[in-house]
């Protein structure tokens, strides 16, 4: 790091006009008509830029390098130190539009279409942690492509799926500031992504265990601890993790379990209940996990609340193994293209997937239950080992 401290009073009180350098960007012109102005140099994203900090002697030696620290840490920050300060001149009395304030708004507006109010997906997460410490405090107005470029592009590739959800939800910020009647550039953050380019990293898909291995990993699971019995109920029921670590005994309704639109992936007001046929293994994996239940939850954790969601993937990692719990739905909708003649959308209807157009989907007024039930008995049969492969290819859901 370059030295600092180089000037001194005695110094300046006799210098020369001239540029002097402080060290560590500070510099002072010294003018031939006997005025002096200090000035800053830092380096944003590779570019040089220079901001004023006022008048020697009116801006003592001490004063200027303490308000050099703080612009240089802002610099350090990847903050451009010169449009922060505009930001801080600029007269926000009579509304407050910076980028911080709107976000905010943005999120309560949108909350009541998220489940938990937004915390179950921590969908303002990925702002708090990535954009508003670097352009928060800027006007939402005054941001543009070139600010959200440089704000997102340290976590572009090395973490593509943050960047892209927070990349997502910035957009709709700037939407809910163009209903707010600012003139903000609604184009500037699909500008960004262009100027940022495709990402190097690519999606991975859960590892799934192979169907025709689901026989024998389901007879490892007879050991009837509760971690087991959820396996166990999330291959019989094709469910998500969530739905399933948030079973309650009020749920269930003989042989169906109705899950609670909230307990299902989706904004809430894009979802609803969804109902699950119970195959007799069902059901009896479910009256071994009742003396585990907690609060009428059937999975409770060891401490308070529901198991966690990475409970069943450290067992599966402990036996080595690559797989991932959620891979069984991709094992499921496997086994019934391979092995039964099912109708496309009630194979989807299954893993709770949309399917077909928006105006099929608003004729449709069936969730398939008594198809399904007869798929479902048949994949618990042979989760089993009770019937071969064999004997079901292409039997289909008659």
């Amino acid at each position: 790091m370059a030295s600092k401290h180089r000037l001194t009073f005695a110094f300046l009180r006799t210098a020369a006009a001239s540029k002097y350098n402080d060290g560590a960007g500070l510099w002072l012109n010294k003018r031939n008509d006997g005025g002096a102005q200090w000035f800053l140099r830092v380096s944003i994203n590779g570019k040089r830029r220079e901001m004023g900090l006022g008048g020697y002697p009116d801006v003592s030696i001490k004063s200027a390098r303490e308000i050099a620290e703080r612009w240089r840490s802002e610099a350090r920050k990847g903050i451009d130190p010169i449009r922060s300060r505009e930001s801080e001149a600029r007269n926000v009395a009579e509304v407050d539009n910076t980028l911080s304030k709107v976000a905010v708004d943005a999120f309560e507006a949108r909350k009541a279409e998220l489940k938990e109010d937004g915390k179950a997906g921590r969908w303002f997460t990925p702002i708090k942690l990535h954009i508003l410490p670097k352009i928060g405090d800027l006007q939402i107005e005054q941001i543009n492509q070139n600010d959200i470029k440089n704000t997102l592009e340290p976590i572009w590739h090395a973490k593509a799926d943050t960047a892209r959800k927070a990349m997502n939800r910035l957009n709709l910020i700037f939407k809910y500031a163009v209903a707010m009647g600012l003139d903000v550039d609604i184009n500037a953050v699909p500008k960004a992504k262009v100027l940022l380019g495709k990402t190097r990293h690519k999606s991975k898909k859960i590892p799934a265990l192979p169907w025709q291995d689901i026989p024998s990993f389901y007879k490892t699971l007879s050991e009837p601890s509760l971690v087991n019995l959820a396996m166990r109920l999330l291959i019989l029921t094709g469910v998500r993790s969530k739905s399933l670590r948030f079973m309650h005994i009020e749920q269930i309704d003989h042989d169906m379990w109705v899950v609670p639109a909230k307990n299902m992936k989706g904004n809430i007001n894009e979802v609803s209940d969804f109902r699950v046929p119970l195959s007799q293994e069902a059901l009896r994996v479910i009256e071994l996990a009742k003396p585990f239940q907690r609060d009428g939850y059937v999975f409770p954790s060891i401490r308070k609340g529901v198991m966690s969601d990475a409970t069943m993937s450290r067992m599966m990692q402990r036996r080595g193994m690559v797989e991932r719990p959620h891979g069984f739905r991709s094992s499921l909708r496997t086994w019934l293209a391979d092995c039964t003649d099912a109708p496309h959308e009630v194979c989807e209807t299954i893993l709770a997937h949309k399917s077909g157009t928006a105006v099929q989907m608003s004729y449709r007024r069936t969730d398939f239950l008594e198809q399904r039930k007869v798929l479902m008995d048949r994949w618990a049969k042979y989760a089993l080992g009770e019937t071969s492969e064999l004997t079901l290819i292409k039997e289909g859901a008659r």
